[in-house]
């Protein structure tokens, strides 16, 4: 008997899952495409939407993606009850932390940014800082905060083995901190932390149906190099690996990163290592801290007119990204790269190297250069990424489980 009510809460748990997904993915829809898209038998459907109507996790609204629009009563479809729970992000990285308030569905209602120097947090704990800046949320939004169900973050760097902190972060001090603990602590609800590479990747997918099937790389070009690894799943999520393709040894000895390490991609193709190539400064020389948008602009004008020492710092940043991708290729096989970042303004520049670069190995002889989508702005697929990551958590975690008795409150 015992076995029989697991299995049955079992089967129960994992269909609201798959309602709970497809109208994640897919918006607000009507119970016969819900049914449709999910698989279940409409008394099967009209059961689960039911329950989670009573439960305030989903409400009745109309049906936007009706095929067969006419006259007479516009079709009632489901979608997220938005009022059900309210999730907090907050996005770290060299220069900003911002923190965005969304409800269930998706939808922003406050957001708080701040610059982030480089010694910020020198004199401050980094767990304190957070803590402060949930706080300032908290009170612009106290009705809000009622229902909160959940935090996550997006941080640069390397992720502890708990994932609950960071191993090294190019964000000085940020690292061996827990960053989650006193978060969970405060507000009692989930913490989540998500390294900005996998969540780059992730949601370049949302952003991009063409690439719903494909195996893909994305690659950030800016004041640092980041990718994210994204394989086709078939769950509701795809699967993503990120590693420190920046910090991949292209030359040995080679020119100083800001990690502290010779020789990194991230030393030529970041704008600090093509700043320091076209005005002929030591290779060696301690990488700036931070170069103006302006000045690299400078520096693609320079390279567009002639200028030699500008055209073969866009040409080392192509050579190194494409060694990258060149030895990436060797171990999975891709069908696209999606660059990213302000560094992709130069492309026309770097191309040439790195297809040159690319093509250098069997793999690359074989199967040629990967198609490459160039995407100026990176903030949107990490945004994405880390809304749609915390939001599904929320699905999977706390809504779908729940028995009747126990989501009653919400409705309430």
């Amino acid at each position: 008997m015992a076995r029989g009510v697991a299995d049955t809460e079992m089967i129960r748990r994992t269909n609201r899952e798959r309602v709970l997904d497809v109208i994640r993915r897919e918006g607000p829809m009507s119970r016969t495409r819900i049914a449709n898209l999910t698989g279940l038998s409409n008394a099967s459907l009209s059961a689960i939407g039911a329950d989670l109507v009573a439960q305030g996790i989903l409400s009745e609204v109309e049906d936007t993606q009706q095929e067969n629009k006419g006259r007479g009563r516009p079709a009632i479809g489901l979608g997220h009850n938005r009022a059900a729970a309210y999730v907090i992000l907050i996005e770290l990285d060299v220069n900003r932390c911002r923190l965005s308030m969304l409800d269930y569905g998706g939808i922003l209602v406050d957001r708080v940014e701040t610059p982030l120097m480089p010694d910020q947090f020198h004199a401050r704990r980094p767990d304190d800082y957070l803590l402060e800046r949930i706080e300032t949320m908290a009170q612009r939004n106290e009705a809000e905060m009622e229902r909160l169900g959940a935090v996550a973050l997006s941080v640069q760097g390397m992720l502890g083995p708990m994932r609950r902190g960071l191993k090294w972060s190019p964000i000085p001090d940020l690292a061996g901190v827990d960053l989650l603990g006193p978060i969970a602590t405060t507000y009692g609800v989930p913490t989540h932390l998500y390294k900005r590479g996998h969540l780059m990747a992730d949601g370049t997918r949302w952003l991009h149906p063409a690439l719903a099937h494909a195996t893909y790389a994305t690659i950030f070009i800016g004041a640092t190099v980041g990718m994210g690894l994204s394989f086709p799943s078939e769950g509701p999520l795809p699967a993503d690996i990120g590693t420190e393709f920046g910090h991949m040894n292209h030359m040995p000895d080679g020119a100083l990163c800001r990690c502290g390490a010779h020789g990194c991609i991230e030393a030529y193709a970041a704008d600090y290592g093509i700043l320091r190539a076209a005005y002929s400064v030591p290779e060696h020389t301690t990488p700036a801290n931070a170069v103006p948008p302006g000045d690299f602009q400078q520096i693609i004008a320079r390279a567009r007119a002639g200028d030699r020492n500008a055209i073969h710092a866009f040409n080392n940043a192509g050579r190194a990204l494409g060694f990258g991708i060149n030895r990436l290729m060797s171990v999975v096989e891709i069908s696209h790269i999606v660059l990213l970042g302000p560094g992709t303004a130069a492309f026309d520049l770097m191309r040439p190297a790195l297809e040159d670069a690319t093509l250098a190995s069997l793999s690359g002889r074989i199967n040629g250069v990967p198609q490459i989508i160039l995407t100026a702005d990176a903030g949107e697929p990490i945004y994405r990424g880390l809304m749609m990551k915390a939001l599904t958590a929320l699905d999977h975690d706390h809504f779908a489980p729940m028995t009747g008795t126990a989501a009653r409150s919400i409705a309430e």
